[in-house]
Formats: C-alpha cells, sequence, structure tokens
C-alpha cells in the first residue's frame, strides 16, 4: 500500500469522524446528547453542534405544539344525564431531561399515552363536579370548564416534562343507548308547553270575547237608553201638538179619533162588532145615518 493510499484513507477516516462529531439543532427541535444512555448535555438552541463520536448519540424530540385527540370518554354530571365528551388537547415538550426520564426510549408515542391516561380522569372529574350539569357543558359557561381542565391537566403533565396549552371539547353527544329516552322526554316537555301555550290562548280569547260581549251590551244598552229618551221626547212633542190642536177644535179632535178607532177596530177579515148601539162609539156613524135618512 502506498503512501499515498493511506493518506487518502487517513483523510477519510479524518472527515467521517468529524462528521461523527457534527451535529445540527433545527429551530423546531431539542437535542439531547447522550453517552452510554446517560444525559451528557441538552441542546436547545438552533445550530451546529458537536459530540464525541462514536461513544455519544443524539436524541432530538419535537419542540412545537402537537395536537393529541383522546379516546370519547363518558362522563355523569351532577344531573345524572349521562353525555360522550370528545376532546383534543395541544401540548409541547417543555423540559427535555424530565421527558427523557419520564418516558424513556418511548418518546412521543408513551407520552401521548401517558396524557391521554392524564386528561381523560381530569375531564371526567371536572364535568362531574358538583354543580356541573349537561345544560353548563352545552351552554357557553364550557368555556370556564375547560380553562378548569386544562389548568389542572397541566399541574399533572409537568411530571412528565410536558405542559399542556389547550384543552378544548369538540363534541358532546348522548350515548346512543340514552337517545330513545332523551329525545322522548324532550318532545313530552315540546307537547306540554305547546298546551300551555293553547291553554293561554284560550284563556286570553275568552277574555277578550268576554270583554267584546260587555262592550256590545253597553253600546246596546246606551242606545237603547237614548232611542228611549228620543222617543219619549217625540211622544212629549207629538201629545203636545195633539194637545194644542184639541185646544184649537175640540169636535174635530174628537171626530179625527173616532175615525181612528174605526179603523182599528174593522180592520182585517173580521169585521163584526158587538156594542151597545147606544154606545158614544157610533155617534158619528149616527148623525150620518140620520142625515141619510133625512
Amino acid at each position: 500500500m502506498t503512501k499515498g493510499t493511506i493518506s487518502l484513507i487517513a483523510l477519510v477516516g479524518i472527515i467521517f469522524v468529524i462528521l461523527s462529531s457534527v451535529f445540527i439543532v433545527d429551530e423546531r427541535e431539542k437535542a439531547l446528547v447522550m453517552q452510554f444512555g446517560q444525559i451528557k448535555s441538552v441542546k436547545e438552541e438552533p445550530g451546529l453542534s458537536f459530540k464525541v463520536p462514536f461513544v455519544q448519540e443524539v436524541v432530538k424530540y419535537d419542540a412545537r405544539i402537537l395536537p393529541l385527540d383522546t379516546v370519547p370518554t363518558e362522563v355523569t354530571p351532577s344531573d345524572d344525564r349521562r353525555l360522550v365528551v370528545d376532546a383534543f388537547a395541544r401540548y409541547r415538550v417543555k423540559d427535555v431531561i424530565q421527558f427523557r426520564q419520564a418516558v424513556g426510549v418511548g418518546g412521543l408515542r408513551a407520552a401521548e399515552a401517558r396524557l391521554e391516561g392524564i386528561l381523560n380522569p381530569v375531564i371526567r372529574e371536572v364535568l362531574g363536579s358538583d354543580g356541573v350539569t349537561s345544560n353548563t357543558i352545552l351552554s357557553a359557561d364550557r368555556a370556564e370548564l375547560m380553562q378548569r381542565i386544562t389548568t389542572q391537566a397541566r399541574a399533572k403533565a409537568l411530571p412528565l416534562g410536558l405542559e399542556v396549552v389547550d384543552v378544548r371539547l369538540k363534541q358532546t353527544n348522548l350515548p346512543e343507548q340514552n337517545l330513545d329516552a332523551t329525545f322522548s322526554r324532550m318532545r313530552a316537555e315540546r307537547e306540554r308547553e305547546a298546551a300551555d301555550e293553547i291553554a293561554r290562548g284560550e284563556e286570553a280569547a275568552l277574555r277578550v270575547r268576554a270583554q267584546a260581549d260587555r262592550t256590545v251590551v253597553e253600546l246596546v244598552s246606551e242606545s237603547q237608553k237614548t232611542a228611549d229618551v228620543v222617543r219619549g221626547e217625540a211622544d212629549a212633542r207629538r201629545n203636545a201638538i195633539f194637545a194644542q190642536a184639541y185646544g184649537a177644535d175640540e169636535e174635530f179632535f174628537e171626530f179625527r179619533r173616532s175615525l181612528d178607532a174605526y179603523e182599528k177596530s174593522i180592520k182585517g177579515s173580521n169585521s163584526t162588532l158587538v156594542i151597545n148601539p147606544d154606545s158614544p162609539f157610533f155617534d158619528y156613524l149616527k148623525s150620518d145615518l140620520g142625515a141619510a135618512a133625512n
């Protein structure tokens, strides 16, 4: 082997050793330098770093905020109406040394399994606490509940070297076995509300109808009163005119009244009268008969 070949092999070996001792930390990563399973250094700043070749190794972890979808969890609020809650969390590796010591070589997969084991009990605990009903979970107050879940989960995840950034409730549904009973109860409540509205409407209609009937009676009574007053005034005026006419010519007035009596007595199909011939009723007829006889 020539000296040039040896030099080339030595140069390649040196380059390989140099390359084996250099590694790059991305701004989206955190790195641990491990030696025989022991942590020697932490590299969190992006850039070029060095390690002992062939002896030390580099383990990198994602430093970004990561999502985690939890398995749907069944909770029982204080009103005993069971719900199935589907939640998701966002987390990140905060302390890589603590994270490595907690999960070992399992990495993020093991960490997510541990984190889900924290989240599900916390969700059941918060949503099943006193004063939390299904209506509370389904209302705008769920934001405060999610904050409570986040706070408790964050505290329990710190020993894993993880920071829980946020926990959100994606869906809140009824268990399949409770849907029919819930729909029946909702239908019964709507029917009861409809019956109450109908009853209130009928009651209002009766009040309006009674008020209208009362108004009609009052208007008719007032009109009848006015008509009676007008009629009385007309009768009084008529009687006054009759009295004035009677005073002006008593004989003509008596003659006029007799004619009216004759007309009323023989009106209709029956014209037979049974009256004493000497009655004053026939005075004018007698005078007419006497004049005809002469």
